[in-house]
């Protein structure tokens, strides 16, 4: 009779096996499904900390290689971090002041840039004014015996421009100046952070954590070497063209070409801004042509050529996961939603990809 018994308890049980494996796997998701509401809220009003916190990352990454120069010519430490970092910030300080003359004098000349661009865009209204009149009476007159409404639009002055913003303009300087402070302690505490953070983790998953700190930090050293060779290829060829076909303020604007050209997709469409608003009413059309053909052409060879060799195997994302970052951190942090978004989904994938039960969505953004 005890024989029988558990008989039917081990076969009840063995039925139940399935449905247990069932509510496992549900409990799982549900787990992952709440962790990501959670990252998702963090991320979304601690927007600003996050920033500062992940630029200051990077600019460590940037000092590193440095700092580590001057320990090997036996420069404690702390010494050679705080060495670097006062460097960087009288590097910065030298630019603007070496920058500041030409920005200033093209400042001044926005002015006559506004009437060019104001005549530019009213030589293409005037057709475009016809076209809908055309259309209006074509589809019979629809504002004919009717109050046509008339909307006011407010002009803004330059001077409630930037009233407005100085909230957001004040909120960013502050937010930059702890940026420095954040990378020197990363730099003098950089075992320390490395160290404790594997600790955090459960004494059978500390390989693996380590592993994966590894390669964030590779991917992230290579990251920022390709960019900045990229960066320094298109800003110095956009500039050297623009000054062939005699575009004003060649280096200023091809420079700054080049920087936004470093937007995945998006960028060739605000790096032809600049050189565009410069050229208007100084260049002929020919000069117009050969400034889109530019910026088009060294932004596919930074992407189609470049990035691959670069920064391929380190980042191995796959376009489509590309663009749908590049639109999710935008829409969340903006422009440095875009800076950044490539950086953090690559490391997101890292994370991915050495957790077993997250290893699926690594494959997803996998190429």
């Amino acid at each position: 009779m005890t024989q029988a018994t558990e008989k039917r308890h081990t076969d009840a049980d063995q039925a139940r096996q399935p449905e247990r494996r069932r509510l496992q796997v549900a409990a799982s998701h549900a787990q992952i499904v709440v962790a990501l509401g959670v990252l998702l809220t963090i991320v979304y009003y601690g927007k600003a900390p996050l920033i500062v916190m992940i630029s200051a990352v990077l600019v460590a990454f940037i000092l590193e290689p440095v700092v580590q120069l001057l320990e090997w010519t036996r420069v404690p430490r702390w010494a050679a971090a705080l060495l670097v970092v006062l460097l960087m910030l009288a590097s910065i300080g030298i630019g603007i002041s070496v920058t500041y003359a030409r920005i200033s004098d093209f400042i001044k000349q926005l002015p006559t840039y506004s009437d060019e661009i104001r005549a530019f865009i009213i030589r293409f209204r005037r057709p475009a004014e016809q076209i809908q009149s055309t259309t209006e009476s074509i589809l019979g007159g629809s504002t004919q015996g009717g109050t046509q409404g008339m909307t006011v639009l407010r002009q803004t002055s330059p001077a409630d421009a930037i009233a407005t913003g100085l909230g957001t303009l004040s909120d960013l300087i502050m937010s930059a100046t702890f940026v420095p402070f954040l990378a020197y302690f990363m730099l003098t505490w950089k075992e320390h952070v490395r160290k404790s953070t594997v600790e955090l983790f459960d004494p059978s998953h500390r390989r693996v954590a380590h592993a994966t700190l590894g390669e964030i930090s590779a991917m992230i050293k290579t990251f920022l070497a390709g960019n900045a060779l990229i960066g320094i290829f298109l800003a110095v060829t956009g500039s050297l063209i623009f000054r062939l076909i005699g575009l004003p303020y060649s280096f200023i604007v091809g420079s700054l070409s080049g920087i936004l050209s470093l937007l995945p997709y998006f960028g060739v469409l605000v790096a032809v801004v600049p050189p565009l608003i410069v050229g208007i009413g100084q260049i002929h059309r020919a000069g117009i042509a050969v400034i889109c053909g530019t910026v088009l052409g060294l932004h596919l060879i930074a992407f189609q050529v470049l990035y691959p060799k670069l920064l391929g195997k380190r980042l191995a994302l796959n376009p489509l996961a590309v663009t749908m970052a590049l639109l999710f951190w935008g829409s969340l942090w903006g422009p440095w939603g875009l800076v950044l978004a490539l950086p953090i989904t690559a490391m997101m994938k890292i994370v991915f990809d050495h957790v077993e039960r997250l290893k699926s969505f690594g494959g997803w953004l996998g190429e």
